[in-house]
């Protein structure tokens, strides 16, 4: 029987398959460290206790009805302030959406900016980015990056592909390495967006920019993250951040994730989300706009997670060292 093209086209995730495989492995009793996907056992790296609280007395309150289409006007409030204490952004409630997770926010983004056959340049590896243009037919136009650079792709490695490119997708720290940008070399990106931009007709859709953030929250030692609206202001009206609670609060069941950026695109990925039906549950909304009110239970957290990563880090490195 025949289907769309898109569909005979379409390969799930890659990651997804092969952790799953590796899942039934440690079924069967292998002793393997999953290291396949961006999950925490959580055995080991429970969420917070104070947002596990707050999801039971949700929905012992009875939370279970639909939530608004764009979230909770509470959490997206508890967002914008937490944004403004992390990382000094100025970004209000109707410039914030509320996804299951992540992965909603950047098919929308993809799916509000992208028509068939735009260019979308992105680095390899990159998580996903691939599937995305497939599902949006966009032209993929992937750059293999170097050890030598942390994988993170350079202006240089770059300028040759943006010429008339709709999107740029990037994301630090980086899934699936680990490594980030330093500030120079994501200065020296945001300076080709800017000067690639000013030769732009009025009308024609500038090149924006996917930051996926993540895991912004989880740097160490004098490891600083940097974003670039914080590096280039003018650059808000073109950046859409794709961050949320999964990895910072080892919640990637919970699925809440908060995109954010300039309202004109914001407003059509709410659209498009509202369609897909894909909001984070409501009970954990709730408890979320209260976790996230509380920096001391969040630095708490944050402080004593870092901790435990790095211990498991050091274990695995020196079992490999020996």
């Amino acid at each position: 029987m025949s289907v769309s093209v898109l569909a005979q086209n379409l390969h799930g995730s890659e990651i997804i398959k092969i952790a799953g495989e590796i899942n039934e492995l440690k079924r069967q009793g292998q002793n393997i460290a999953n290291l396949t996907i961006g999950d925490f056992d959580s055995n080991i790296y429970p969420i917070p206790e104070d947002l596990k609280l707050g999801i039971v007395d949700a929905y012992e309150h009875r939370h279970t009805n639909y939530p608004p289409a764009d979230g909770m006007l509470s959490l997206r409030e508890s967002v914008s302030a937490f944004l403004k204490s992390r990382f000094n952004f100025d970004y209000a409630p109707n410039q914030i959406l509320i996804t299951g997770g992540s992965r909603p926010l950047i098919y929308s983004i993809f799916m509000a900016i992208v028509d068939p056959g735009d260019k979308v340049v992105f680095p390899a590896p990159s998580w996903n980015n691939n599937h995305y243009c497939d599902l949006t037919r966009a032209e993929a136009v992937i750059i293999q990056t170097t050890p030598e650079n942390n994988f993170m792709p350079t202006a240089e490695e770059l300028r040759p592909f943006i010429k008339g490119a709709t999107m740029l997708a990037l994301c630090s720290p980086l899934n699936p390495t680990g490594t980030m940008f330093s500030k120079k070399d994501l200065e020296e990106i945001c300076d080709l967006v800017i000067a690639e931009n000013k030769t732009r007709q009025p009308g024609e859709k500038p090149l924006y920019i996917l930051y996926d953030q993540i895991y912004s929250q989880l740097t160490f030692g004098q490891h600083r993250h940097y974003d670039p609206v914080s590096l280039r202001p003018e650059l808000k009206d073109v950046t859409i951040f794709v961050d949320g609670a999964s990895k910072c609060f080892a919640s990637t069941g919970v699925r809440v994730g908060w995109g954010f950026g300039p309202a004109h695109v914001v407003n059509h990925m709410k659209s498009i989300v509202g369609h897909m039906g894909a909001w984070a549950p409501k009970a954990e909304q709730v408890a979320m706009a209260n976790f996230l009110k509380d920096d001391n239970a969040v630095n708490t957290y944050l402080s004593a997670l870092k901790i435990d990563i790095q211990k498991s880090l050091t274990a695995l490195y020196e079992g490999f060292q020996n």
